[in-house]
């Protein structure tokens, strides 16, 4: 298998693809992106390997996305040049947005002051662009309206932004692994991505399309169809496996051009002596028998859109590695389909009061098996998830709530179907399968059971990163995840607060929901196009001369 990317030859990256055509509509768009001259000396680098050093280090690649998730994918569509415009016959409910759609409609959104446009807009996301292109793409959602989006999409190939896309498994990242006997928390159409109507997809697919909810198995095919379809797949590279993304520096004193990998002590040392340049993304790619094929590339900007579904979270109590102990919700519901639970008089523990805690609930309580759930909050807290979930659109999560409210446990009954702990925490699990919960007023209780579901959150894996990537969270002491402590980004372009040139999006950023990571991909396209035109003004500016801009 040949290797498919090199130490740092643009002309290697894209080398082995059998379509000249490809080869050539790359060629065409690094022309564009980094000017004529440039673009020669691309065209005339030999092929290098692994081993080789790098000749010239300004030729990198523009933008390499880790991750190929929606998040990954959405923003490789719009890199790939795909841009949104208001639709000619298109009314938005929210009339002062729609006023200020009217003031630019000849420009597509990417090309729009997203600042401007988000002020005044409410939802259910943190970050404003998430909410604007939600509510562009969705208007009124949140209301149970089905309104069509306000857009539409035009290929402009001319802003195509050289990408690579890379991701463990197949484009729809961890997808592909969730449990299939679950139904999706959104509705299909808001785990669509742009240009492809999630219902249209899926009716060719099945003949029965009863409700709008669906099974996870069918939302990770969409993706992957998705890349095909919009003429993606030539970005993407699956099983690749990232060991390390660093900041290679260059010596000021230097005369040679050179850039490297400086260490941290060195740089602390004497920090106004070197200038940041460019990301070296170190990893492998595994290949069908099972061999790592190491690859090195190197990239003017970096993305990160790994999601946070790589470390389920653990209690950090004793026996919690006991066999008995499940800690994600394929493994309880792979128990549970084998019909390893049915039939037993002891009940599962659920640990949690997030939306995973409440599939495992009602997988339970669907399956007859008795539950007990545990968690800390009380039911009355305004941060629980429920509370942010309209009763009309979520009805099955807000049957969870309700029983979370209603049916406390009590001293004076038995334990019945569902019984509900709250502010409650794991003390300890027994390799007798007994568990010890402890109230917030300190009195313990002992119980026997079947299983238990640790569903308390995850965290992503960012150890290819410095530090974890912790250095880059609102509190730069704890790791990075999705609630607690998201990456910490610019409201409008995505990019890093703490690193120049990286970028987050999706549960990274907070934007766990399919609907709301979309902003991500629209706020860090903006940002790149932006920085794009003032690179290619400077170049003309500078005559078009031999220098890179």
């Amino acid at each position: 298998m040949p290797v498919w990317c090199c130490r740092c030859s643009l002309a290697g990256h894209f080398r082995n693809y059998s379509d000249s055509e490809t080869e050539g509509d790359i060629f065409n768009s690094l022309v564009q992106y980094f000017g004529d001259s440039l673009g020669r000396k691309v065209k005339g680098m030999p092929l290098v390997e692994e081993t080789s050093l790098l000749e010239d280090s300004s030729v990198t690649l523009p933008v390499v996305i880790i991750g190929n998730g929606p998040s990954g994918i959405c923003l490789s569509y719009m890199l790939s040049g795909y841009r949104p415009y208001l639709s000619s016959e298109a009314i938005h409910p929210n009339t002062i947005l729609h006023g200020k759609l009217e003031e630019a409609r000849h420009l597509s959104i990417v090309d729009q002051d997203l600042e401007y446009l988000c002020e005044g807009l409410e939802g259910r996301s943190s970050n404003p662009v998430a909410v604007l292109f939600d509510t562009l793409l969705h208007p009124d959602a949140d209301f149970g309206y089905d309104y069509p989006s306000v857009l539409h999409w035009k290929l402009e190939q001319h802003h195509y932004i050289p990408h690579i896309v890379l991701g463990k498994g197949p484009p729809g990242g961890a997808w592909h692994n969730m449990e299939g006997s679950m139904l999706t928390i959104s509705f299909g159409n808001w785990m669509e991505l742009p240009g492809l109507k999630f219902k249209d997809w899926v009716s060719s697919k099945r003949r029965n399309l009863k409700g709008d909810r669906v099974m996870p198995e069918e939302i990770a095919r969409y993706y992957k169809h998705y890349v095909n379809v919009m003429g993606l797949q030539k970005n993407f590279r699956e099983n690749t496996y990232i060991t390390s993304v660093s900041r290679l520096y260059r010596d000021q004193d230097d005369n040679d051009g050179q850039d490297r990998a400086i260490s941290t002590k060195h740089l602390q040392i004497e920090k106004s002596k070197f200038v940041k340049r460019n990301w070296e993304i170190r990893g492998y790619q595994r290949t069908a028998d099972d061999s790592h094929v190491p690859f090195c590339l190197f990239a003017e900007n970096v993305a990160l859109a790994t999601g946070t579904l790589d470390s389920p979270a653990h209690l950090e109590v004793e026996g919690e590695d006991f066999p008995f102990v499940f800690h994600s919700m394929p493994e309880f519901g792979a128990a549970v389909n084998r019909g390893r639970l049915h039939g037993k008089v002891d009940p599962v523990l659920i640990v949690g009061s997030g939306l995973t805690a409440a599939d495992a609930v009602l997988c339970a309580y669907n399956s007859n098996i008795p539950v007990i759930h545990a968690f800390r909050r009380r039911v009355t807290d305004p941060s629980l998830i429920f509370k942010q979930l309209p009763k009309k659109l979520y009805p099955e999560y807000h049957k969870v709530y309700h029983m979370m409210c209603t049916q406390l446990y009590s001293v004076d009954s038995n334990l019945s179907d569902y019984t509900s702990f709250p502010e409650h925490h794991v003390l300890s699990f027994k390799s007798d399968m007994k568990c010890i919960l402890q109230s917030v007023s300190g009195l313990k209780k002992i119980f026997k059971l079947s299983a238990a579901v640790v569903l308390i959150g995850s965290h992503p894996n960012l150890s290819f990163l410095k530090e974890q990537g912790c250095y880059l969270g609102h509190n730069s002491s704890q790791p990075i995840t999705c609630k607690g402590n998201p990456v910490e980004i610019d409201a409008y372009t995505y990019e890093c607060v703490k690193e120049a040139n990286l970028f987050a999006l999706g549960p990274l950023v907070g934007d766990n929901f399919v609907r709301f990571l979309k902003g991500g991909a629209l706020g860090v396209t903006r940002c790149l196009a932006t920085r794009q035109k003032k690179k290619q003004r400077l170049f003309v500016e500078r005559g078009g001369g031999d220098g890179v801009a």
